[in-house]
C-alpha cells in the first residue's frame, strides 16, 4: 500500500552527543535503555479506517515519530513498519450504518490519514501494509502455528491457543477477570461455545453471508486482527536470527496493551520460538474538555476538522508535544491557544540575527529527549531561552536551533 511523502529532516552537527534513548517498557513496567545499534526494527499499529485521524491517533504517531527522528539522528537506520486494518468488523459496521461500500469508506479514510500525517510532518514508515494485501502472509503464519499445534477450529473459524505461549499475560500484567472484561470490550468473544479457553483469539474468520472473504488454504474468509500484525511485522522487519528479540519496539496506544499486543506477541513467540519485542512502548489516551474521547461518546476531535478551521498543523503538533507522550491527558482550546502563543514567540526569536546562546540548549534538548521523550523539559528549556533572548542575551545561532527543532521535534518553523 502507498505510504505518504517522505519528510525532509535537517542534519544535526556532529559536535552534539546523542546518548542511548531510554523508554518506558510496558512489559517490564520500568524505564529501560534501548541498546545502541546500527539498525532498529520498530512496528507501530495503524488505524482501522472507518474514521480518521482523531487526536488520539495524532498523538500516537507523533510520539513514535520522535523516536524515529531520535534514532535517525544517532545515525542509525530505522526499519519502521505500520499496518492498516483495512478489513475488520468496525469498518463493515460503519459502512453498513452509512450505506456505503466498505472499500470506498476505507479508501477515503486512508487518503485522509495520509494527508493528516503529511500535514503533521510525520516521517512515513518504510512499509505501510494493509491487512488485505497481507492475507497470504497471514495464512502462512497460521500454518506455522498449526504446525506448533496452537490452532483449533470451531465451525471453520480458526483460533489460537493462548497457553501455547508460556509467557502469555506477562506483557500486560492483568488478572484473568480483567483480561476477560477487556477482551469482550475490544473485539474478543470470550463467551463463544466451543472455545478451549475464553481468551483464545480468532486468527481466521470463515466468510459470513453478505461479508467479504478471500480464498486461502484455510477456506474462504478473512484474517483476525492480532495475527495480521504478527505476520506483517515478522515479514517486513526481517528479524536478525543472531539477536535475542525479533524486533526492538512494538508501539501503539495504551488501549492496545491488551488484548492486541499481548496476543500478537504470543503468536510470534509460538511460531518462532523467540521473544517478540525488546520494548513495548505505549502512548497515553487523549480526552476532550474533561471527558474521555471515544467514538461511543461522539466527541472525537479530528485533525482534518481543526485544519479546516484554520488551525496550523504545526500548532496541533506543538500542542500534542507539550506534555509527555505516555500521560493520559486532556485536549482543550486553552492548550491550542498556549501552543499558538509559544510558536509565535519562538518563530519571532528564531527570525532574529541575535539570540541567547543555543549550543548548550541544543545539547540539553537532546538529553531531555533521550530520557523517555521528556518533551515537557524541552518546552521548559525553550521557554527559558525565549525569556533570555527577550532580555537581550546574545551569542546563539538561531538557524542551528531552528534546524534542530525541525529534525528532532518535527516543528518546521
Amino acid at each position: 500500500m502507498k505510504s505518504w511523502p517522505e519528510v525532509y529532516t535537517p542534519s544535526i552537527d556532529s559536535k552534539y552527543h546523542f546518548p542511548e534513548i531510554s523508554l518506558f517498557n510496558s512489559a517490564s513496567r520500568k524505564i529501560e535503555v534501548l541498546p545502541r545499534k546500527n539498525r532498529y526494527r520498530m512496528y507501530v499499529c495503524g488505524i482501522t479506517p472507518y474514521d480518521s485521524t482523531h487526536l488520539g491517533h495524532a498523538a500516537t504517531y507523533i510520539a513514535f515519530d520522535l523516536i524515529n527522528r531520535y534514532l535517525r539522528a544517532m545515525n542509525a537506520e530505522v526499519a519502521y513498519v505500520q499496518n492498516i486494518t483495512d478489513i475488520d468488523d468496525p469498518l463493515l459496521e460503519r459502512a453498513q450504518r452509512d450505506g456505503v461500500d466498505w472499500q470506498e469508506l476505507a479508501n477515503s479514510q486512508i487518503d485522509l490519514f495520509r494527508s493528516d500525517m503529511t500535514a503533521l510532518h510525520v516521517i512515513p514508515p518504510k512499509y505501510y501494509i494493509g491487512a488485505v494485501e497481507a492475507i497470504p502472509l497471514v495464512t502462512e503464519k497460521i500454518q506455522e502455528l498449526q504446525d506448533a499445534e496452537a490452532i483449533y477450529s470451531i465451525n471453520q473459524d480458526l483460533y489460537f491457543r493462548i497457553h501455547k505461549d508460556p509467557e502469555f499475560g506477562s506483557r500486560s500484567h492483568l488478572s484473568e477477570d480483567d483480561c476477560l472484561k477487556i477482551f469482550a470490550e475490544r473485539g474478543g468473544d470470550p463467551g463463544r461455545i466451543g472455545k478451549e479457553h475464553p481468551l483464545d483469539s480468532l486468527v481466521w474468520l470463515a466468510q459470513r453471508p453478505n461479508e467479504p472473504g478471500w480464498p486461502s488454504i484455510h477456506g474462504q474468509g478473512r484474517p483476525g486482527w492480532h495475527i495480521e500484525c504478527c505476520a506483517i511485522a515478522l515479514k517486513y522487519l526481517e528479524p536478525d536470527s543472531s539477536e535475542d528479540f525479533l524486533i526492538d519496539i512494538q508501539g501503539g496506544g495504551s488501549d492496545l496493551i491488551f488484548p492486541h499486543h499481548e496476543m500478537s506477541a504470543a503468536q510470534a513467540r509460538v511460531s518462532t520460538g523467540k521473544k517478540f519485542a525488546r520494548m513495548y512502548v505505549h502512548t497515553g489516551m487523549i480526552g476532550l474538555n474533561g471527558e474521555k474521547m471515544s467514538k461511543s461518546l461522539g466527541n472525537l476531535q479530528f485533525v482534518s476538522s481543526l485544519i479546516n478551521t484554520g488551525v496550523s498543523p504545526m500548532i496541533i503538533r506543538c500542542a500534542l508535544l507539550m506534555q509527555r507522550y505516555s500521560k493520559d491527558r486532556m485536549w482543550n482550546d486553552e492548550l491550542l491557544e498556549n501552543a499558538q502563543i509559544f510558536m509565535d514567540k519562538l518563530a519571532l526569536h528564531l527570525s532574529q540575527t541575535e539570540c541567547a546562546p543555543t549550543q548548550e540548549l541544543i545539547q540539553n534538548i537532546i538529553e531531555a529527549l533521550s530520557s523517555n521523550l521528556d518533551t515537557e523539559s524541552v518546552f521548559f528549556l525553550l521557554n527559558n531561552w525565549i525569556k533570555e533572548t527577550e532580555v537581550g542575551a546574545v551569542g546563539g545561532n538561531p538557524g542551528e536551533l531552528s534546524r534542530t527543532l525541525d529534525a528532532l521535534l518535527g516543528l518546521a518553523i
